[in-house]
């Protein structure tokens, strides 16, 4: 949401390709998307294929984006949207299912951390960036809580004969 968003006050017109018949993202976000007059939304669609027109002009110039093509997610219904660009957002989902119970996760599967630390449910373990990062899930806040998590496990080994 916040993507389509920032697009909106880049282009004329910003279509959110929406596979489901609702959006995930909290209702404040939901309504100043829907509520926006330059943003469209295509329910129930998927994207199959992204098709570039034509290479042309200098000789070796790469084909541009001219379309995508879609498909009705129930249907399987074909057809054709015109575009100028394609910025794919596919939602966030942690990737923490290879912890399965082992760790504490929050109700979306962020990996639980005492506030302002990277220490986990589990002695030895530290979490940083995407996998408990449910807010910001940037890649400089990633780094933050990497070097933060480096730290803290060098402490804990030093602490338990490194």
């Amino acid at each position: 949401m916040e993507q389509a968003l920032f697009l909106a006050r880049l282009g004329a017109r910003v279509t959110v390709v929406h596979r489901k018949a609702a959006f995930r993202a909290s209702k404040a976000m939901a309504a100043r998307v829907l509520g926006h007059a330059a943003i469209d939304v295509a329910w129930g669609t998927v994207v199959r294929e992204f098709v570039a027109a034509p290479a042309g002009g200098a000789p070796g110039a790469e084909p541009a984006l001219a379309r995508l093509r879609v498909a009705d997610a129930e249907s399987g219904e074909e057809r054709e949207l015109e575009v100028d660009g394609a910025f794919v957002a596919i939602g966030h989902v942690p990737n923490t299912q290879l912890f399965g119970d082992a760790l504490r996760k929050d109700e979306h599967g962020y990996v639980y951390t005492i506030p302002g630390t990277t220490v986990t449910s589990v002695r030895g373990v530290y979490a940083a960036g995407d996998v408990q990062d449910a807010v910001y899930r940037q890649a400089i806040t990633s780094a933050g809580t990497g070097a933060m998590a480096a730290m803290d496990a060098e402490r804990w080994l030093c602490e338990n004969g490194c």
